[in-house]
């Protein structure tokens, strides 16, 4: 049986199969309980599994994180929720110091099966901190797995998988999206695999690879680009860390043509990387250079620019029109 969910309405019922199935999960961080979390990702759950398993934290990001480091270690599967991306830099210490290399430093003795839950990027009126889209420094971290989904139906088999994965995962919450649109989901608990993409839409003129509320974007740009005649292929990562390569590789060698679109400052971004990837794996193929269309190498403005910061569909579809007419 399927319900129509919206990406929030996905991750409260992902949580909920979860904690049904497996004692050892735990949910916790500011507000998630009584409040049922900042967006309502977390409402109803400490009325189900009671305040031993959901429950309130103090504004200490980075005790957030080193009391999952523990729980984790001692058989727990704990799924912590910062409340904003922004707001992970105090727990950066906990992350990268012990989260992710834990497994490595033990010599596989030790792995962390911990999710670190949070609502990430812009769009939606907000004040600083509140906006960040820094997953790239997340994915140059060993250790750790970025996950970035872009619909309800993602949203729950990929946090799903998250919380089953016996290593630490960073599932990044498209919030402006959060309650964009609805799609079918199973009631029922299943897994999308980490680390392999999704071909939104078959084209053959250009290869555009994105992820999680670009997604969207880009998609309204494509049926821009149609009206003149050009037909992309969209790729949804899904998964910035670990990266599916071949998925986009096969599909600029079909095209000759990329572009990657990201809300994400430019410089040294994932679509960096990407570039890259494409330079080495699929560089005789190329008809045009691979182009970003990208957030700006600033700080995320206040309110009133933040839609002049973030890539609209018309600035990705005339980018796309350029690169397919190089």
């Amino acid at each position: 049986m399927a319900n129509k969910l919206n990406i929030v309405e996905a991750v409260n019922q992902a949580l909920m199969n979860e904690m049904e199935k497996d004692e050892t999960v735990v949910v916790y961080g500011e507000d998630v309980g009584v409040e049922g979390g900042v967006f309502r990702a977390t409402v109803n759950l400490q009325k189900k599994f009671g305040k031993h398993r959901v429950f309130d934290t103090p504004l200490a990001e980075s005790a957030i994180v080193g009391t999952g480091v523990g729980m984790a270690i001692n058989g727990l599967k704990p799924v912590v929720e910062l409340q904003f991306m922004g707001f992970s830099y105090p727990a950066f210490n906990q992350i990268i110091s012990h989260v992710a290399r834990m497994r490595n430093r033990s010599r596989g003795r030790y792995n962390l099966p911990m999710v670190i839950r949070a609502p990430y990027g812009g769009g939606i009126r907000a004040l600083e901190h509140h906006s960040e889209s820094t997953e790239a420094l997340y994915a140059h971290i060993p250790g750790l797995k970025v996950v970035i989904p872009s619909t309800p139906y993602d949203t729950k088999g990929l946090l799903i998988a998250a919380i089953r994965d016996p290593d630490p995962v960073i599932f990044l919450e498209p919030k402006r999206i959060y309650r964009a649109f609805r799609q079918e989901v199973p009631e029922e608990a299943y897994e999308l695999p980490i680390g392999k993409a999704r071909i939104v839409e078959e084209g053959e003129d250009v290869t555009v690879i994105t992820w999680g509320a670009m997604v969207r974007d880009v998609q309204k740009a494509s049926e821009m680009a149609k009206e003149k005649g050009i037909y992309p292929e969209i790729i949804d990562l899904r998964t910035i860390s670990p990266m599916d390569r071949e998925t986009f590789v096969e599909s600029v060698k079909k095209t000759g043509r990329a572009v990657i679109v990201h809300e994400a400052p430019k410089t040294l971004g994932v679509g960096a990387e990407i570039v890259s990837v494409i330079n080495e794996k699929a560089f005789l193929y190329l008809e045009a250079p691979p182009t970003r269309v990208t957030g700006f190498d600033t700080t995320f403005p206040l309110p009133r620019g933040e839609m002049h910061y973030i890539p609209s569909p018309e600035r990705i579809a005339k980018t796309i029109e350029e690169v397919v007419k190089f």
